[in-house]
């Protein structure tokens, strides 16, 4: 064999060993697949927390007076709920504040001013439900004339909603399993779990009065308002995004 046709036999050699070393040791064709699956869970559970809202509204001739008896009377409300509730843990909050002339708008010239409404509006959130009935009372007896409702709800760092948001992203990781079993695929990473929407911590309580229903007389016995908490829906939600191999 002349030295010419041994170097073309070793070249084509050379080609067939490096071919099939190219596809023994080929890279594997990896599809990798996003998909986005929601998760939700819904309990009736007992609430934790209160949320009282009443206002102390006064009314006069001069800004400057009513402005002041509306102040008087609001931080006697605010030292009355403060001493009802000693025990318990209490946060008191300015939810509304309002100055609004009282206007004769029957007039057909301009719009004269009678008097002046002023409404001091705040919040009371507390986590002993059965100082409720105490809280309206104190605060009515202070000077408190319009209770605008009282809503249950179930705190952050309540273990129910712990609950709630392991149930959602269990059921969340069920789906994405489903769909990679169905692609013939695996799971390979969370890329992204988030919270979905509000939780429906409750709804607002049917008790609610203003200052024209809510006018106290004169008794001989005082009676503690009976206030009921009963059951509030807890839903949670956890969008999550998975990567899956195929």
């Amino acid at each position: 064999m002349n030295t010419g046709v041994f170097k073309i036999v070793v070249l084509a050699a050379c080609i067939v060993l490096a071919a099939s070393a190219i596809y023994v040791f080929r890279p594997n064709r990896i599809h990798l697949t996003r998909i986005t699956v929601v998760g939700d869970s819904q309990a009736k559970v007992s609430p934790d927390t209160a949320l009282i809202t009443f206002s102390v509204v006064t009314q006069g001739k001069q800004a400057f007076d009513v402005q002041q008896e509306n102040a008087r009377k609001s931080e006697s409300v605010k030292q009355a709920v403060q001493a009802a509730t000693k025990d318990a843990k209490v946060e008191i909050k300015t939810s509304d504040y309002s100055l609004n002339p009282q206007q004769d708008n029957y007039s057909f010239k301009t719009p004269k001013i009678l008097g002046y409404d002023v409404k001091n509006t705040v919040t009371v959130s507390i986590n002993s439900l059965d100082q409720v009935g105490a809280i309206i009372d104190a605060a009515t007896k202070a000077g408190a004339n319009s209770v605008d409702g009282i809503r249950f709800v179930v705190s952050e760092a309540s273990p129910a909603q712990g609950d709630a948001l392991n149930l959602a992203s269990q059921q969340a990781m069920a789906k994405a399993e489903a769909i990679a079993k169905s692609l013939n695929g695996k799971i390979v990473r969370v890329v992204e779990t988030r919270e979905g929407g509000t939780p429906e911590l409750s709804r607002p309580d049917p008790y609610s009065a203003d200052a024209s229903t809510n006018t106290m007389t004169a008794a001989k016995t005082e009676y503690r308002t009976p206030v009921q908490a009963g059951q509030v829906n807890l839903k949670a939600e956890i969008v999550m995004v998975v990567e899956i191999e195929t």
